[in-house]
């Protein structure tokens, strides 16, 4: 307890910029619990909204713009090593001295203006591009956790090859290495800004995002910020006429573009929380209720907000927030801008995100299936689900799981778009333990088992 305390304080590290506050009407739901709902959210250590700390600086230790930042407490550990890569110069180090300057100061926040020069930096460099001048569908590749542009190369490669002529693609370089710990929104600001310096300086009329893991998150976030309404639907809004066909058939544009597709492969849309999101915790509630309250020791705000323990100025979590309309962001009217929306999911052998929260099921909704690929052409492409599970589960759903209220809430806000979900498994695969980056084919030829996804993704896709 004393550990979520200390790193929910007002002093966290340059990262922890937070929104202002916002008025969602989830917010709303969670407080209105029965009592009996409240004792079995404590017992799984969820504490209500309201006990969330302010985000005001203590009185008396108010500090000037221009005194240098402390570097955030080394117990962040450096996973690179898990991919064989060599240490960033200026990485944290674990440094006693450093501890004893968190403890008795605590370091500034990373002011907005400093994000958005990472993400317009990021934006205008050439060297992670690949693509036809001529191209007006632009395709922006989000990394996940701890990855860096270079995860994505061998699929940029081959939309191109494969698409030739009709497709620019972008791979992110604004959220590498260790700046995945900095939190979804954080990084989502990153994006947004990336990717409006990308559009200024070419000739696009389209957009798309194929995202893995984290990055599926950070791209959720980044298009409601780049959300532009419609005109027919500015109109609408007055009259309170305006459906949910209306805006699908009259859309909105994403940073000025027309979004088409939305994929996403091994994303944690519903976070890392609950009963066997985290594989490799083997669904031992002990472990993951300790994974909860420590996940933000090692990868920092990213870990709260994975587990949905960041309470802001008594808001409910970021991920909670992200499934509806709020001042944080038109993260719901973004998502059903697009034309199509994929989640790839794996569905065994993925030891970091779960199959029920890649692929938006409640546990009761994940097909019972005969591990068979049903197209030859694509070995490892189990089965496709064109659309949401019927109406009826959903309600039954909600009387079995009160215990997970915020889970039930994010899959109700998500399924309000329809889904396309790709299940895939390599369970004949020799590296079938290194799933979450087959999937996404993250080092070639090492996770080459995953190519037939990559050919699955670009062969379905809209130009």
């Amino acid at each position: 307890m004393w550990a979520h305390t200390f790193w929910n304080q007002p002093g966290m590290p340059a990262s922890c910029r937070l929104h202002p506050p916002a008025t969602c009407s989830a917010a709303a739901a969670v407080s209105t619990t029965s009592s009996p709902l409240r004792r079995r959210r404590r017992r799984y250590g969820l504490l209500d909204f309201s006990m969330g700390q302010s985000s005001s600086e203590p009185s008396g230790r108010s500090r000037s713009l221009s005194f240098s930042r402390f570097p955030p407490p080394g117990l962040r550990f450096d996973l690179g090593f898990l991919h064989g890569r060599r240490p960033r110069s200026g990485g944290d180090m674990l440094d006693p001295v450093n501890w004893m300057r968190y403890f008795l100061a605590p370091p500034l926040r990373k002011p907005t203006a400093e994000a958005d020069a990472e993400g317009r930096a990021a934006g205008n460099r050439e060297e992670e591009e690949v693509g036809s001048e001529e191209a007006d569908h632009l395709i922006v590749m989000v990394n996940g956790l701890y990855g860096s542009s270079s995860d994505w190369k061998f699929a940029a490669e081959q939309f191109v090859k494969r698409l030739p002529g009709k497709v620019f693609v972008h791979r992110s370089q604004c959220n590498h290495s260790k700046l995945t710990y900095d939190g979804v929104d954080l990084m989502g600001e990153r994006l947004a800004e990336e990717v409006r310096q990308i559009v200024q300086r070419r000739n696009l009329q389209k957009i798309s995002f194929v995202a893995h893991s984290l990055g599926g998150l950070v791209t959720r976030y980044a298009i409601g910020k780049l959300y532009e309404p419609s005109i027919n639907e500015v109109s609408s809004l007055d009259t309170e006429k305006f459906c949910s066909e209306q805006r699908t058939l009259d859309g909105g544009k994403i940073a000025g573009l027309e979004p088409i597709n939305f994929i996403t492969s091994a994303t944690p849309h519903l976070g890392s929380r609950w009963n066997k999101q985290l594989p490799f915790l083997f669904g031992v509630p002990l472990f993951e209720r300790t994974a909860a309250g420590t996940a933000h020791f090692i990868v920092g705000r990213t870990g709260k907000h994975l587990f949905l323990t960041d309470m802001d100025d008594g808001k409910p979590p970021l991920l909670l927030r992200m499934v509806e309309d709020c001042d944080d962001g038109k993260f719901m009217s973004a998502l059903r801008s697009f034309k199509r929306r994929v989640a790839y999911a794996n569905i065994t052998y993925d030891h970091i995100v779960g199959w029920r929260t890649s692929s938006i099921r409640r546990q009761h909704e994940l097909p019972k299936l005969r591990l068979t690929p049903n197209d030859k052409k694509y070995p490892h492409v189990i089965h496709v689900d064109k659309g949401n599970p019927g109406h009826h589960q959903q309600e039954e759903s909600v009387e079995t799981s009160l215990a997970d209220t915020l889970e039930e809430m994010m899959i109700c806000g998500l399924t309000e778009v329809t889904w396309e979900r790709v299940d895939v498994c390599f369970h004949k695969s020799w590296l079938r333990y290194n799933a979450h980056h087959n999937i996404q084919v993250r080092i070639h030829p090492v996770n080459s088992d995953g190519e037939d996804v990559i050919y699955h993704t670009i062969d379905n896709f809209l130009v």
